[in-house]
């Protein structure tokens, strides 16, 4: 397993699979890389079927352990089936969608490999769902949710981004995953560094007050130090929901405790989320090409915040010379 300068060993990948969304999410920032994406049609750019499974046998042989695959929407892929069942029975396999394809798929990819999902539901209103993914497919998300329950894909994952649009309805979100079993919350920080409008930032230490007064309990995980939080159903029966808050924005402990390398759409390796002045090409997407530029990527991995970006004397945030060639 490979390890970087500061100690974090790289356990997992996050792979994209295409740009191409059929949403078009206000906040979207396409894996950090901005809001590049361009045609529905698939891309001569795009690593085909035997790229990503290439990649994927040199991830495992440094002993990664998990893979997720991620978009735009992974689920545009045809090939994604095939591309889950060829991948090393060593690697955990996850996936994040926006859920509209699941019917229809969701047991075939349970079939080929597929154990987690994540789903995006950044509103149980079906109007402000709209507004944030510019869809009208709030009613195909949740058939979405379901066909991955009915597959054996529990718990199910909802992504709630939080910000100015849906904050307001972070409560009834949380109760409904306490109501309903097999639904667990991800609740994850708006990144105006990535997205811009940071007039759409709220404070995301209010969220993890509040959902600490309502805890019965608090744990904590060792990825990026989050917190976990059990709410009990409000119902008043024993059922409880359980909601995790991803906090990136201007927190080094998060950093500090990231151990993902992630792939392009189009076959670069990035050390960091935030970052794409570290981006790599594995060329012809060799073997031997795709383990020098992991371990390239690997050792010049540097933290976003606490490295990369470093308290100035007013207790600002600005950039290191050290890593930025200045």
């Amino acid at each position: 397993m490979l390890t970087d300068d500061f100690g974090r060993e790289v356990t997992g990948v996050r792979v994209s699979l295409t740009d191409r969304c059929n949403f078009d999410c206000v906040y979207c920032h396409n894996e950090g890389l901005g809001d590049t994406r361009g045609p529905m049609e698939a891309q001569d750019d795009e690593m085909d079927t035997d790229d990503v499974v290439r990649f994927l046998e040199v991830a495992a042989e440094f002993d990664v352990e998990a893979v997720k695959f991620t978009g735009g929407e992974p689920m545009l892929r045809q090939d994604l089936e095939e591309i889950i069942e060829r991948t090393p029975d060593s690697m955990e396999v996850s996936l994040t969608t926006n859920g509209t394809f699941l019917p229809g798929r969701a047991e075939a990819l349970v079939d080929a490999g597929l154990e987690r999902v994540n789903v995006s539901q950044d509103a149980l209103d079906p109007e402000v769902f709209a507004e944030v993914t510019q869809t009208g497919s709030y009613d195909r998300v949740i058939e979405g949710v379901e066909a991955a329950l009915e597959a054996g894909l529990d718990p199910v994952k909802l992504n709630m981004v939080v910000f100015e649009h849906t904050a307001g309805y972070v409560p009834g979100m949380v109760d409904h995953v306490a109501e309903n079993d097999g639904l667990q919350l991800q609740l994850i920080e708006y990144m105006p560094e990535l997205t811009g409008k940071p007039e759409w930032a709220i404070d995301i230490d209010r969220v993890h007050d509040w959902l600490a007064e309502q805890a019965e309990e608090v744990e904590y995980r060792e990825m990026h130090d989050r917190r976990r939080y059990w709410i009990a159903s409000p119902e008043g029966d024993s059922g409880r929901g359980m909601v995790e808050i991803v906090d990136p924005v201007e927190n080094p402990t998060f950093c500090a405790n990231c151990h993902r390398v992630r792939v392009t759409h189009n076959g670069y390796l990035k050390g960091c989320l935030n970052r794409n002045d570290d981006l790599k090409s594995m060329g012809e997407m060799t073997k031997p090409e795709i383990r020098e530029t992991f371990r390239e990527v690997v050792a010049e991995r540097v933290p976003y915040y606490g490295e990369y970006m470093i308290r100035d004397g007013d207790g600002g945030w600005e950039f290191n010379d050290e890593y930025i060639g200045v």
